[in-house]
């Protein structure tokens, strides 16, 4: 019943983080490259699993677990804890409901362990400015905080920190790549 009304408290902070509608946009934020016009935000980018074979359940359980090394539930595969990568869409900070549950999940641990501190790490692919791709990440970091602090987490325990495309999961210059490179990664801190 708890989970439910967490899941609920989430669902309702990711509609309220994402109500802003193309037009109320910050402008300064853009930098025009990654219009509807420039052919960048079509249908090929609509979803995590657009081809590439992948879908968000499968590229966050792949690659290693960063934060094992806090307790066993953080490399069980079947526990939401293991997944430290929240992956967004083309051009977007909103969070998808694929990775609502994960969060929940760490946030449920961090208020359960109030001296743990986690650092949300923004990220952004190679397409735009780096200027906008810093402000992105920090965006995407952010939302993840927020969606966080709702269920109760405190500022003390969330550090957010914009890498924007400086530091690739991949190194292609295609979708595939693309997509694994609009995360934020949850770092867990040593206590």
């Amino acid at each position: 019943m708890k989970l439910n009304k967490t899941m609920m408290a989430l669902a309702i902070s990711a509609a309220i983080l994402s109500g802003c509608s193309e037009d109320e946009k910050d402008a300064s934020l853009t930098d025009g490259t990654q219009t509807a016009a420039s052919g960048i935000n079509d249908a090929s980018t609509r979803g995590l699993n657009n081809g590439s074979g992948m879908n968000g359940s499968e590229l966050s359980n792949s690659g290693m677990y960063p934060n094992a090394g806090i307790g066993p539930e953080f490399s069980d595969p079947n526990n939401p804890l293991s997944k430290s990568t929240i992956y967004f869409m083309l051009d977007s900070s909103q969070v998808q409901t694929d990775f609502v549950p994960v969060i929940a999940a760490h946030a449920q641990y961090l208020v359960a362990h109030p001296s743990q501190r986690v650092v949300m790490q923004g990220h952004g692919d190679e397409r735009g400015t780096r200027e906008y791709n810093i402000a992105l990440g920090e965006q995407r970091a952010k939302s993840v905080a927020n969606m966080m602090k709702v269920q109760g987490v405190t500022d003390g325990q969330l550090d957010v920190v914009s890498y924007g495309e400086e530091k690739p999961a991949s190194f292609g210059h295609d979708e595939a790549s693309w997509e694994l490179n609009r995360r934020v990664e949850l770092i867990y801190q040593a206590k």
